[in-house]
């Protein structure tokens, strides 16, 4: 027993190192980001509170916890103080894929790397945040106040998974009222740009620092742009995207089709499904029965997975380049490999949850 704890306590403690030396890490790569070496300093103490188990992370739990007096250096951060934005994240999305990398090098794990493509969203009281409307928030569920935000998740199978890119949705209307546009405090070049745009602009920041991974998935808003899918086949970049029922496409027989059409018309014989598992969920493996269709593109495939006990039919509108390895089992493990983008979703929530909680009145 005494063995066993202190393995554990020597454990945390290489672990709080590790931490450290990460953490020390990256404010060096931030450090070229701000003009200021009051501001840099200030975002080490404002980065470390956010990452730490603070039960409330508010201005003054931020001050007290790096040793301010008051919120009102943490304020002038957030508020003033300037720093490039794009740099910032283009320098931790370069920190978070090196980390993972290493971590699969460390456990011989190879696997595949998704870029996992998808919007999250959160509900805001009043009307002067930018991009804030009444619009569906998968968060909350329904229609509310609130923010639209595209995410891409960097995700390394058996390895882990982190945010690595984002853009928020403006709503066309704010861009082009300019009332709305000054008190929103709107860039005044910023242009309307769909969230199938908006993941455009997210993976080629990334394609810029190297990030090619082996698909990028994503949902309906993703596979039903077409821009979208012509700048991935352009980059010769893979993809496995969800498309809705309606999506029309010509089979390899020429015939054109909805997805919808063409399960009725050529997958009715159950010698065309095989079930096989997307990959282990909250609740274990997730099996389902798929299939996949020809077009008249060698490169493009509709894979199609159906519900074991609902029925319920998903659709993925597939591209893999020439000389790439273009099988239906590596369909499916990309198609089951989007779901941690939920899980980065759910942390980023919990962190929303303790930044929102009031300070207790003493």
């Amino acid at each position: 027993m005494t063995s066993t704890r202190s393995e554990a306590a020597a454990a945390v403690r290489i672990g709080a190192g590790l931490a450290l030396r990460k953490r020390d890490e990256l404010l060096g790569l931030l450090r070229p980001c701000f003009a200021r070496t009051e501001p840099w300093l200030q975002a080490d103490k404002y980065v470390s509170a956010l990452a730490s188990e603070l039960p409330r992370v508010n201005g003054w739990s931020i001050a007290r916890r790096g040793g301010d007096r008051t919120p009102d250096r943490t304020q002038r951060l957030l508020n003033h103080a300037v720093w490039d934005t794009f740099a910032a994240m283009a320098a931790v999305r370069r920190f978070a894929v090196a980390g993972l990398e290493e971590a699969a090098r460390r456990g011989r794990r190879g696997g595949m790397v998704i870029g996992a493509l998808d919007e999250t969203g959160q509900e805001k009281a009043g009307e002067a945040t930018a991009g804030v409307k009444r619009q569906y928030l998968g968060c909350a569920g329904k229609v509310a106040n609130g923010i639209n935000t595209v995410h891409l998740s960097y995700v390394r199978e058996g390895t882990g998974h982190a945010l690595i890119g984002a853009r928020q949705w403006i709503p066309r209307e704010q861009i082009e009222d300019p009332v709305k546009s000054l008190v929103m405090g709107l860039p005044l070049d910023l242009v309307f740009r769909t969230k199938g745009q908006l993941a455009i602009d997210i993976s080629t920041d990334a394609a810029a620092d190297g990030i090619r991974p082996d698909f990028y998935c994503g949902d309906e808003v993703y596979g039903n742009c077409t821009q979208l899918r012509e700048h991935f086949e352009a980059s010769t970049q893979a993809y496995v995207l969800r498309v809705p029922s309606n999506f029309t496409l010509t089979l390899a027989a020429g015939a054109k089709m909805t997805c919808a059409e063409a399960v009725q018309a050529l997958l009715k014989h159950p010698g065309h499904w095989e079930v096989r598992s997307a990959g282990n969920g909250s609740k274990g493996e997730r099996w389902y029965a798929w299939a996949w269709l020809a077009t008249t593109s060698a490169r493009h495939h509709l894979l199609v997975r159906r519900h074991l006990k609902t029925g319920e039919l998903a659709f993925h509108y597939c591209f893999v380049p020439e000389g790439q390895l273009l099988t239906k089992a590596r369909l499916i493990k990309a198609a089951g490999l989007r779901w941690p983008v939920e899980e980065d979703f759910v942390l980023q929530a919990s962190l929303a949850c303790r930044m929102t909680l009031p300070e207790p009145v003493m």
